[in-house]
């Protein structure tokens, strides 16, 4: 008689379901039910038609002689490709303008910096609480209008003795640019953690430290978005230049573009030559620029 125990069978083992092979993004296809979006396409290249012809009758316009575009219209193929639209822009004194108008945009940007980063520093940081009245005060520039404080402005700087000086340029369209650079900026330095505050002031740090040390390199988007909306302002300013400047070695690029417009008719290409010249740096600026300006501004909401 055997004492050994009977053996027990074995558990039957469920077998594993079979794994689906990856298909690779590239390899995958269209499925069965779904259709190229032609409305889709039909719109990009509506758009694109939109965006493109504009472009095409001012570069074609710069690079065909006057008797010409008028012969051809703003729609024709340049038939004669010349540079002479260029050369006579030159002539007729745009380096001077130019030079003008880098120098109000350099000095306005300049002053800009000096005073925006401070201010908002103050109106974020600030334990007075007469901090934020001032700052709304201070906002109220934002709903007045340069048209409306023209003349005032007209008899200022000619009673300081600025008229018809790049100065008196200077000053108003910087003043102008104050309200809505220390909106940017406050907002933006709002989004920096308390807790960094704490930390450096806990090492012993002094207010001018955090402001140098963390404050400035916590908003570079900011900054830029202030540098990039002043230069714009700068650059594109009319109303200040028009009123507040008289003589020739005083005008800026948007003043010269009269030069091209007589009594007995409008030199079309070149002024569109100017136009185009006038354009490259606001074009550079934003180009190089988009992605800071954009992160900027939508710190403007913030805390």
């Amino acid at each position: 008689m055997s004492l050994t125990a009977p053996r027990q069978a074995p558990a039957p083992q469920t077998p594993r379901p079979p794994r689906t092979p990856r298909v690779p993004r590239r390899a995958r296809t269209r499925r069965p039910g779904e259709r190229p979006n032609f409305l889709a396409g039909l719109g990009s290249l509506v758009w694109l038609v939109l965006v493109g012809l504009p472009l095409y009758v001012l570069l074609a316009a710069t690079l065909q002689s006057r008797p010409d575009y008028q012969k051809s219209g703003p729609l024709g193929l340049p038939r004669h490709l010349t540079l002479d639209n260029y050369l006579d822009v030159f002539d007729n004194g745009f380096g001077r303008y130019f030079l003008n108008t880098a120098v109000v945009t350099v000095c306005v940007v300049a002053l800009v910096l000096l005073l925006v980063p401070p201010l908002a520093f103050a109106v974020v940081r600030g334990a007075r609480p007469g901090t934020l009245r001032v700052f709304r005060l201070f906002l109220l520039g934002l709903a007045v209008p340069a048209q409306a404080v023209i003349i005032p402005m007209f008899y200022v700087i000619s009673k300081a003795g600025l008229y018809d000086n790049l100065i008196g340029v200077i000053l108003p369209t910087a003043a102008f640019c104050l309200p809505i650079c220390t909106l940017v900026l406050t907002g933006t330095m709002r989004e920096i953690p308390g807790e960094l505050y704490e930390a450096m002031t806990l090492d012993g740090a002094s207010t001018w430290l955090v402001f140098r040390r963390l404050v400035l390199p916590l908003s570079r988007s900011g900054l830029s978005t202030v540098v990039v909306f002043s230069a714009l302002q700068a650059w594109n300013g009319f109303l200040f230049p028009l009123v507040l400047t008289q003589s020739e070695d005083t005008k800026v690029v948007t003043l010269g573009l009269y030069n091209f417009q007589t009594q007995y008719g409008v030199n079309i290409p070149g002024l569109l030559a100017a136009v185009v010249l006038s354009t490259l740096p606001v074009l550079l600026v934003y180009l190089f620029a988009r992605r800071a300006l954009i992160q900027g501004l939508m710190g403007v909401g913030g805390k």
